[in-house]
């Protein structure tokens, strides 16, 4: 039996000589049955036949692969972008619109660029948007601020060492310049009395967790004490102090990271990070630890992910810090089940389940 692929060749080139030979006969014969003669011969080769060994429905895993992979998670799992609630895909793709054509119209402006990039990542199109910022550094080599974005997409795509050169050339670049405001860019409703932290803030924020990601827990540290000198309001401090005070406890610097909790008062005025805020809290001793692991009724199940992996991540670290890791690993594989794998705190429970599984091998 001759291979359906080899068949499928021989029948294509039989047909190409059969054409050739057709239109070579009419050239010298120019013969008036031309067209007749070539139908007939075209019919007697037949029509392409799927082969057998073909299926003729599309199987899952193809299907799978024509999305977009955004990054392979540390325990080896791909990961794409999750859907969106209507209304809020709704507002992030008008943004998006709008970032494009200011782009069209000005393409070697760096806040066109770094809008267009940021806008793409609210949609989860990492790659996308790495491929932006990566333009803008090649455009303005000496502006912090596309190092600082991509140094954090970097961290998304689970690049902990790109994301570390980034955010460190990014410090550089920003040093000893006066602070920088930086637009919240999540295009949806804030307080009227809502302040945006500083590109300084954001950078030393984002070099900590790259740090504290990649297990330096003694330059996530220095990370977050920098970083904590640009907190301008409380949502800021709560959410270095946070950090920090997990880095000290992986240091086993307990009696450092208690003193860092001297900052946090019950009366902060928080408006974007209560989930940190809470962790906080629940560190202090203030909140129950499963307290924090309880969402209502009402939430969407993307709202519930993200709070999940916000909230799990200090509860699992709590039980971790206690000795308790029959409570810390379900409630960190409870994160990672989730679909919120962007949120910092999914990052750290794979982190931290990731170095667990390897240490048990």
């Amino acid at each position: 039996m001759i291979h359906p692929k080899i068949q499928d060749i021989i029948l294509k080139f039989v047909k190409l000589v059969v054409i050739i030979a057709a239109l070579t006969y009419q050239l010298l014969m120019n013969s008036k049955y031309f067209l007749w003669i070539l139908v007939l011969l075209l019919a007697a080769c037949g029509p392409d036949k799927p082969s057998e060994n073909k299926s003729t429905t599309q199987p899952a895993d193809t299907i799978a692969a024509a999305r977009t992979l955004e990054a392979v998670s540390l325990l080896g799992d791909s990961l794409y972008a999750p859907e969106l609630p209507p209304a809020r895909k709704q507002a992030y793709d008008s943004a998006l619109r709008v970032a494009e054509s200011n782009y069209r119209q000005d393409p070697d402006n760096l806040e066109h660029l770094i809008w267009k990039g940021r806008r793409l990542a609210y949609l989860s199109r990492y790659q996308e948007a790495i491929r932006v910022f990566t333009e803008a550094i090649r455009k303005f080599p000496d502006a912090p601020d596309p190092y600082r974005h991509r140094g954090h997409r970097y961290i998304t795509t689970r690049q902990f060492d790109k994301a570390i050169r980034d955010l460190e050339k990014s410090a550089a670049l920003a040093e000893n310049k006066p602070v920088v405001i930086e637009p919240d860019g999540i295009p949806l409703p804030l307080p009227a009395d809502h302040t945006p932290s500083s590109l300084q803030f954001n950078i030393y924020y984002h070099l900590g967790l790259a740090y504290y990601l990649n297990g330096d827990y003694g330059k996530a540290a220095e990370a977050y004490e920098k970083c904590l000198t640009y907190s301008q309001q409380d949502d800021d401090l709560a959410a270095a102090a946070d950090w920090l005070y997990m880095a000290y406890r992986r240091l086993g610097e307990d009696e450092i990271a208690e003193k860092t909790l001297e900052l946090v008062k019950e009366d902060m005025h928080i408006q974007e990070n209560e989930g940190y805020f809470e962790r906080l809290l629940m560190y202090k001793g203030l909140i129950e630890p499963d307290s924090l692991l309880k969402t209502g009724s009402a939430t969407s199940p993307t709202d519930r992910d993200l709070a999940i992996a916000t909230q799990g991540y200090g509860v699992g670290n709590y039980y971790l810090y206690e000795g308790d890791s029959a409570r810390a690993l379900p409630v960190l594989q409870d994160v990672v089940d989730g679909r919120y794998w962007a949120a910092f705190g999914y990052i750290a429970a794979e982190a931290d389940l990731a170095r667990i599984k390897q240490k048990g091998k």
